[in-house]
């Protein structure tokens, strides 16, 4: 992509009226990974997987897209609210993709702005009628045009205008192919979320996803509004605990189908499926540490289930944990020191920690009598699990950097798999919505959520993957 950081200035628009949003959300049920739990109080996945080793038939290894696309509905606002406004982008040439519409979306969804129309089309050159954005409390303007080149690429500039000092704050251009026309509507709301907020943006990050339906799974990848699906994998029996790797280029997870639980790692630039772990009993759980070289994983070849490392060429076998109980879903710090885990070991599921190079296990959570799937925030000062309330299982997130303190974020009542966005932000889990697996997506104060639903079939087994690059 080739950039610019300045335009210039010229013709008018009018004045914006707001856009508001429509909340729906679901109910959902607990993941206790292999966990020894009574098996309903299990997520669907989990219940496959642990409760019966069945055998499994690899229907398809490519990705081919998928038919069908998700939607979202968002309900909650942020603690405070930037109002800003977007011009429809101007267009010259036949252009496929309205992608102000792309930001637009991106931005009303992260619950940190408010969304005004703009009414018109707005091009990056385009002087606005300031009075008029003012009277309405718009403080920033987004003007735009996508131009269709002579090769056959796309030329999408966009500029950002500071309403109150009647002065741009600053824009860009890039030329793409077609497809890659969403994708540049997700990087100017990145650019424009990062300018205006300080906090780097994930509108343009992939969330990895599986969904059953009947009797087939299928791994997912998916823009983080859920657009652009393709399927690396299709299997009759069940894929669980995907991963993304620090780079973003690979997921690891466990298949069934070579009859028998087997953590894989997948290239998805080739679609190479690599053997991790596959030994005696079950290997489970996998996890990557921040450098990309080994894996975290969870296996029965000495009898209780334990947390290994493992390098990802399946050498290296190093066991983490040594206790008579079941410790499972291992998480690496941020800096790749320190493993948190699941374990009964104190009597009931709660999460620990210890050194990756061993030592004395700590326990972490204190809030209920049942805590698992821990999952650290990239920067290592929030821990993300599910927690049982009540009857329910719910998502909480706890303070490491400064109290310790817990809350519970999600009001949903049966949640699983938590998992956060690269910007340590969000967190995206399951739950369940009407007797189907959905998806929900939480900010970590708990103001703003979204559900992302497909049109067929069951979502389960959420991952976040890392920034674009």
């Amino acid at each position: 992509m080739s950039r610019s950081s300045s335009f210039q200035a010229s013709p008018a628009a009018t004045g914006p009226s707001p856009i508001d949003a429509s909340p729906d959300f679901g109910r959902r049920r607990l993941l206790g990974g292999a966990i020894a739990a009574p098996l309903h109080a299990l997520g669907a996945p989990a219940r496959a997987l642990f409760a019966r080793a069945a055998g499994a038939s690899l229907l398809a290894a490519s990705a081919p897209a998928a038919r069908a696309q998700l939607s979202i509905d968002v309900s909650g606002i942020g603690a405070q609210q930037i109002p800003i406004s977007i011009g429809k982008f101007t267009t010259e040439g036949a252009v496929p993709l309205d992608v102000s519409s792309v930001v637009i979306a991106d931005l009303q969804r992260s619950g940190a702005f408010r969304l005004y129309d703009a009414g018109v089309s707005l091009s990056e050159t385009a002087t606005p009628d300031y009075a008029a954005f003012r009277a309405r409390g718009v403080d920033y303007i987004v003007g735009g045009s996508t131009a269709r080149l002579a090769d056959g690429r796309y030329d999408v500039r966009f500029r950002l205008i500071d309403a109150t000092r009647q002065s741009p704050v600053g824009g860009q251009s890039m030329v793409v192919t077609q497809p890659d026309l969403r994708l540049a509507g997700h990087r100017i709301a990145d650019w424009i979320y990062e300018r205006l907020t300080g906090d780097k943006g994930i509108f343009s990050t992939r969330i990895a996803f599986v969904t059953k339906q009947g009797g087939r799974y299928r791994l997912n990848i998916a823009d983080w509004d859920g657009e652009n699906v393709v399927t690396p994998l299709t299997s009759n029996e069940p894929i669980i605990s995907p991963a993304w790797s620090p780079d973003g280029q690979r997921l690891a997870y466990v298949s069934f189908q070579s009859r028998k639980p087997v953590v894989y790692v997948h290239t998805l630039a080739t679609g190479r499926q690599q053997v991790v772990a596959d030994f005696r009993g079950s290997n489970s759980a996998p996890a990557w540490s921040p450098d990309g070289r080994t894996l975290a994983v969870a296996l029965t070849r000495d009898g209780f289930t334990q947390v290994y490392t493992i390098g990802v060429d399946g050498s290296g076998l190093k066991r983490v944990t040594n206790s008579s109980s079941i410790d499972t879903e291992p998480a690496f710090s941020p800096d790749g020191r320190t493993l948190y885990f699941t374990s009964d070991r104190g009597g009931s599921p709660q999460i620990y920690r210890m050194p990756v190079a061993g030592g004395d296990a700590q326990r972490v959570t204190f809030g209920g009598s049942y805590n698992v799937s821990p999952r650290v925030s990239p920067d290592g000062r929030t821990l993300a699990f599910v927690t049982r309330r009540g009857n329910g299982y719910t998502v909480a997130v706890k303070d490491l950097a400064g109290d310790g303190a817990e809350r519970v974020v999600s009001d949903t009542g049966a949640d699983e798999s938590p998992s956060f966005a690269p910007s340590g932000r969000w967190v995206l889990y399951t739950t369940n919505a009407g007797g189907r697996d959905v998806l929900m997506a939480v900010t970590v104060d708990g103001r703003v959520r979204q559900r992302l639903a497909a049109p067929a079939g069951d979502i389960r087994e959420p991952a976040w993957g890392p920034f674009s690059p």
